[in-house]
């Protein structure tokens, strides 16, 4: 994207612009993005670099719940683990969200109450994305109605590999719009994009269309989030700032579930993207066991040996 860097947001006016805004792409070289991802999953951490580490990738959990069998019991549950993660060690740091179903959005505001956890929600036909647009964002106004503060949107894959970008960003514009105050994931299911190539002019199509958050996947497909995607989609951000003067952050979600995949995460983003995006604020872990593990490698980081998977809730 030749941009010059005292830039602003580029205003899409017609498709034919969007075309020529992700012409000016630069292609993605695979091999050396894969490269790099597996050279900077190597590095190590010192104890006190790890400690911080660890304290820092809590504060980034969205701690998710998506299955058919949720209950109200369930999310009450999850929210006061995300609050409270380590119950008996108040310096352990809350987690950034708890993320529901929209059925589920009110039941987790009610007992999150004033605590800083988000609640977060995904919609618009989650996973699929197959429903006509005035469903997705009838979706999205219900969810931000009971109370979320985040929405999780999922893109129309298939419009987008059919080259219907115009529609992917009008639809990304129209589910901004209809958010209001509420912050924008916009899942990317990176997975069925196949490329590199696709991850990153998605990426783009998505921070165009004013996500504050692009997100890897829905943790629902073969295929969910890898490190080469993230650095990809981090190197999106980083360009798209470095463009406009927007900051976008980026979400992992799928298959995250130690606590050594999440480090490898924070190196590749550090390295990539750079300490900005070190913050909850501009970057997220979605998952529903990686706390637990998160919070066992801090305990034996202060203990020195390891401790019972038991000693923590199974939520």
């Amino acid at each position: 994207m030749q941009l010059p860097t005292d830039s602003v947001m580029p205003i899409i006016e017609n498709e034919t612009q969007l075309r020529s805004l992700l012409a000016g792409l630069s292609g993605v070289d695979s091999v050396g993005a894969e490269a790099r991802a597996a050279k900077l999953a190597t590095r190590s951490l010192k104890k006190s670099t790890k400690l911080a580490a660890l304290d820092l990738a809590i504060s980034m959990v969205d701690l998710t719940t998506l299955e058919g069998a949720d209950t109200p019991g369930r999310v009450t549950s999850l929210c006061t683990k995300a609050m409270h993660p380590d119950p008996s060690d108040s310096s352990v740091p809350s987690a950034a969200a708890v993320c529901v179903y929209p059925d589920l959005v009110a039941h987790a505001r009610h007992v999150l109450g004033t605590s800083p956890v988000k609640v977060a929600s995904v919609a618009t036909a989650f996973p699929s994305g197959r429903a006509s647009l005035n469903v997705k964002l009838l979706d999205v106004r219900e969810a931000v109605s009971a109370g979320a503060d985040e929405i999780d949107m999922v893109i129309d894959r298939g419009a987008f590999l059919s080259g219907r970008v115009g529609q992917v960003f009008e639809e990304v514009v129209a589910v901004k719009e209809a958010c209001g105050s509420a912050h924008l994931k916009v899942i990317l299911e990176t997975g069925e994009l196949a490329t590199y190539d696709n991850a990153r002019r998605a990426s783009w199509i998505a921070m165009l269309g004013g996500a504050d958050f692009i997100k890897t996947s829905t943790g629902k497909v073969g295929v969910n989030a890898t490190l080469p995607t993230a650095l990809v989609m981090l190197e999106a951000v980083r360009d798209f700032a470095e463009a406009t003067g927007v900051v976008v952050g980026v979400k992992v979600a799928g298959g995250i579930r130690s606590a050594k995949d999440a480090l490898r995460y924070l190196v590749v983003i550090n390295e990539t993207a750079g300490s900005q995006w070190l913050s909850p604020d501009r970057f997220r872990f979605g998952a529903s066991s990686l706390l637990n593990d998160l919070l066992m490698q801090r305990l034996k980081q202060h203990r020195g040996v390891y401790v019972r998977p038991d000693e923590f809730s199974g939520d």
